[in-house]
């Protein structure tokens, strides 16, 4: 592929909910740029940017894929983002490598919630962006309902800029607003002018209305000229429209049916034309040696220095590094220091990728983005630069995971393939994470969803041939008393030559600190106990918050106080004084009043206002405390609540399915609190069940 300058290159993110037609969209993009000889169809696993066997297999996107077009002397790299929303973390990465976006919105379904949260990204990023409608082949599509739905959420912003022109239901071209022409389609992606049909004329007069306003804000001397009644020149039109398009004060709407390369090349003549080069953004790191912002702008004439802002860990591709170059000209045989690391990284070969396919390149220059193979230091959100002007680039903002399960191994031994294969698939999907919970002797790995923790064990299957089974957590309870007890523990065995002997007295008593498992004193006189014995006391207590005897969870709270005891100069140990502590404990414990202590996080729902009651009322069924609701003043409510971490399971299906995918949530531990006496009841049983299978 040839090498372009920053000028001449266009970095576009496709958004939009799951279904609107991404993939296909960038298939007839790279079709009609004569990358593909034949157009790939989802439904038949064969497109450029859906390679993942997981993707063939289930018709929809899991990863981001960078598929660089190349238009009228321009490349497009265009990002295809998956529109399902547990694969976020993925768009949140090809959002902060784009400067534009098209929001592809379905005719069939209209404006979806995936839109909505495709714009709040672009508002988030200041990305310019221009919507395009698909489905256009389909009869009863109507335009005209999609560009009400989008003026109603975002008002004077919406310009359309093409309408479609129908002859017996069928989608045969298209009214260019910017002209006021007519286009009639002719073969593959060819067009020709036709008179505009008259029943178009008031919807033309409308669209162009919108447009000549927009254009007019543009200046003092053209809103002069648009109050006198004097119009606009094509030209004059077009790079007012650029201007307005790159400042995001107007979002162009287009439209078309990519199944049928229809659209698709004024959509890509409409990037070139509208959307930003690298160099017309802002891009801003910090100086490691001066500790200064170094505005890099995407300046191919500054040092060189780029962002890794996603890495690829196929088995079968390897490791490549994509990057984002945001100053100077990066090549083949540079050395570069991974500023985050300190390690300097030797490139050896840079490449684009068309999908899974990489094509070496001599040379990238700033604004362009390309992979690198084989950098063993560098992780997503790393910079890279030169050793001698060291670059730190701010890391994406990426979604944090809150859907949690268990997991183990099917086959023992498969433990080590299983933690390798998980760190480099979480090198990759920065959503995913994996926590060891030593205390409750589980593993635990978090996720946007359940369908985004499915689609990662099928990936460990086939792509690392590793079976894990996923199950509901252990929830981490805790154990501790409410009263005062007092008790001794004897341990006297005699078995020919030297016996056992250790005795206790102690008093167990609740600390007041539920942080600590236990406080211990000694206040022994005369020596009933000798001081040698003390810490074999203590070691006994060790063991035993470990797991408490109640329902085998681990121990808070507890202040423990020997007071007296007895030893036998021959036959006491260290030992028989650990085990008579182990005995007293046990007795004490259960002797003082003792209770389960629950987690209970704190949680924020964020929900548009119609959804507030349904979220309300589910959160009371799982005993949620509502501590307060607070307006955002975007038409959602923030619910904050107390929650029992026992009744969070499964919430992030619940509430996609109570508020169709638009409810949003976080938590973060809180507190313990006492459990009540039914679910105390139930963990006990629990452990009980589980004592009694050790046994058979």
């Amino acid at each position: 592929m040839d090498v372009f300058r920053t000028d001449r290159i266009r970095n576009v993110v496709l958004l939009g909910h799951g279904g609107a037609g991404k993939t296909t969209l960038a298939e007839a993009m790279a079709y009609l740029a004569g990358m593909t000889s034949r157009l790939g169809r989802v439904e038949d696993g064969n497109t450029v940017s859906d390679f993942d066997k997981e993707e063939i297999k289930r018709h929809f996107s899991i990863s981001t894929t960078l598929i660089p077009v190349p238009w009228d002397k321009v490349k497009v790299n265009v990002l295809d983002t998956p529109g399902y929303f547990d694969f976020v973390g993925e768009v949140e990465e090809a959002v902060s490598a784009a400067d534009a976006a098209v929001i592809v919105v379905s005719g069939k379904a209209g404006v979806q919630v995936g839109t909505q949260k495709a714009w709040e990204l672009c508002e988030k990023y200041k990305l310019p962006r221009m919507i395009f409608v698909t489905d256009m082949d389909v009869d009863d599509v109507s335009y005209r309902k999609v560009v009400e739905q989008l003026t109603e959420l975002y008002g004077k912003k919406i310009a359309p800029i093409h309408f479609p022109i129908r002859e017996d239901g069928k989608f045969v071209g298209y009214v260019n607003v910017v002209k006021q022409a007519g286009r009639r389609f002719i073969d593959k992606a060819g067009k020709e002018e036709c008179p505009i049909p008259e029943y178009l004329n008031e919807y033309l007069e409308k669209y162009h209305e919108i447009l000549m306003e927009s254009v007019a804000e543009t200046s003092e001397e053209f809103m002069d000229r648009y109050f006198e009644g004097d119009t606009f020149s094509v030209t004059e039109v077009s790079a007012a429209l650029a201007t307005n398009v790159q400042e995001a004060a107007i979002v162009p709407v287009c439209m078309g049916s990519p199944i049928n390369l229809r659209g698709v090349s004024n959509l890509l003549d409409d990037i070139c034309g509208y959307f930003p080069s690298p160099d017309k953004r802002s891009c801003n790191g910090i100086a490691v040696k001066t500790n200064e912002i170094f505005e890099a702008n995407y300046d191919f004439a500054k040092t060189k220095s780029a962002y890794v802002w996603k890495t690829i860990a196929d088995p079968f591709l390897g490791k490549y590094s994509l990057i984002k170059v945001c100053s100077g000209v990066i090549k083949s045989d540079d050395t570069l220091l991974n500023v985050e690391k300190g390690e300097e990284e030797r490139l050896n070969k840079l490449y684009v990728l068309e999908g899974s396919k990489p094509i070496e390149v001599p040379e990238l220059h700033a604004g362009d983005i390309g992979a690198i193979a084989k950098l063993n230091s560098v992780q997503t959100g790393d910079s890279l630069a030169t050793k001698t002007a060291p670059i730190m680039y701010p890391k994406a903002q990426i979604s944090t995971p809150y859907t949690c399960k268990r997991f183990k191994a099917v086959k023992k031994g498969d433990e080590d393939k299983i933690s390798q294969a998980l760190a480099k698939m979480m090198s990759e999907d920065k959503t995913l994470r994996v926590v060891n919970d030593s205390a409750n002797r589980q593993s635990l790995i978090y996720g946007i969803g359940d369908q985004h923790l499915d689609i990662a064990m099928n990936k460990l299957k086939e792509r690392y041939k590793v079976d894990v089974e996923l199950s509901k957590p252990k929830v981490p309870f805790r154990e501790t008393i409410r009263k005062n007890s007092d008790v001794e523990g004897k341990h006297k065995k005699q078995s020919g030559g030297h016996g056992q002997y250790g005795h206790v007295k102690m008093r167990f008593e609740p600390s007041g600190d539920l942080e600590t498992p236990y406080v211990f004193e000694q206040v022994v006189v005369g020596g009933a106990v000798p001081k040698n014995y003390f810490p074999a006391v203590e070691k006994g207590l060790q063991e035993c918050v470990l797991k408490g005897p109640l329902a085998a969870y681990p121990v808070v709270g507890v202040k423990a106080t020997l007071y007296d005891g007895s030893y036998h100069p021959v036959d006491s140990s260290e030992m028989a004084f650990k085990m008579a502590t182990i005995l007293a404990f046990k007795k004490g414990f259960m002797d003082a009043s003792p209770v389960l202590l629950e987690p209970i996080v704190s949680m924020k729902v964020t929900v548009p206002d119609k959804y507030t009651g349904d979220v309300m009322g589910d959160l009371n069924k799982r005993r949620g405390r509502v501590l307060g609701m607070n307006p955002d003043h975007q038409g959602n409510t923030i619910i904050e609540a107390d929650v029992p971490q026992l009744e969070i399971y499964g919430y992030s299906t619940d509430l996609r399915s109570m508020t169709g995918g638009s409810g949003e949530f976080s938590y973060e531990f809180a507190r313990y609190e006492q459990a009540p006496s039914d679910i105390q009841a139930k963990e006990i049983e629990a452990r009980a069940s589980k004592v009694d299978k050790a046994d058979e």
